[in-house]
C-alpha cells in the first residue's frame, strides 16, 4: 500500500462548458444569496464575473466562486455588453502603506496618504462607469424579454412545502 503525498486537485463544480455568457444564475451563499445575477464570462482566476444588473437587483459586477452557484435555463442576450476591460485586477484593493517618518508612526493603520486616497477616488469613479456602461447594455437585452426584468428583481427561495429535488432550474 503507498500513500500519494500528491493531492488531487478539485476541480470545478460547473466545468466553463455548462456556463454560457448571459446565463442566469442564482447566488447561493454571501450576502447577495437568493439574487438572480447574469454571467458575463470566467476571470483567468477561475472565478465567474456576475452583475445584476445593479439597477434591477443591486447587485454589482463580482467574482463568483462556481461551486455557490445554480445555473438556470434563462439566458440574457450578451452581444452587447463590454465586459472585457474587468479582470481580476480590477477587483484590487489599495492597501494602506505605513509611512516611515515620525507622522507615520503616529498615524492610526489603514489609513490612505493623499496620493493613494486621490488613486482610490478615481479607481472608484472608473468602477462607477464601467458598471453603468455594462448595466446600461444588459438593461437592454433585458427589457426585450418580457418578465425577465421582474425575474432578476425576485430572490430565489425554498418554501416549507417545496420539494428541492422536483426543481427543474
Amino acid at each position: 500500500m503507498s500513500i500519494s503525498l500528491e493531492r488531487e486537485k478539485h476541480q470545478n463544480q460547473l466545468s466553463q462548458e455548462r456556463l454560457i455568457p448571459g446565463q442566469v444564475l442564482i447566488l447561493l451563499a454571501g450576502r447577495f444569496q437568493g439574487k438572480r445575477v447574469v454571467f458575463l464570462k470566467q476571470l483567468k482566476s477561475g472565478l465567474l464575473l456576475v452583475t445584476g444588473p445593479f439597477k434591477i437587483n443591486g447587485v454589482p459586477l463580482k467574482r463568483v466562486n462556481s461551486a455557490y452557484v445554480i445555473p438556470t435555463s434563462t439566458k440574457v442576450d450578451v452581444n452587447g455588453v463590454n465586459a472585457g476591460q474587468v479582470d481580476d485586477l480590477y477587483f484590487k484593493r489599495t492597501q494602506a502603506q505605513r509611512r516611515k517618518n515620525e507622522q507615520g508612526f503616529w498615524a492610526k493603520r489603514g489609513e490612505l496618504t493623499a496620493e493613494q486616497q486621490t488613486a482610490e477616488k478615481t479607481r472608484l469613479e472608473g468602477k462607477r462607469k464601467t458598471q453603468k456602461s455594462i448595466d446600461d447594455a444588459l438593461i437592454a437585452a433585458v427589457k426585450k424579454t418580457p418578465l425577465l426584468k421582474q425575474y432578476l428583481g425576485a430572490r430565489f427561495s425554498i418554501g416549507k412545502t417545496t420539494r428541492p429535488h422536483d426543481l427543474v432550474f
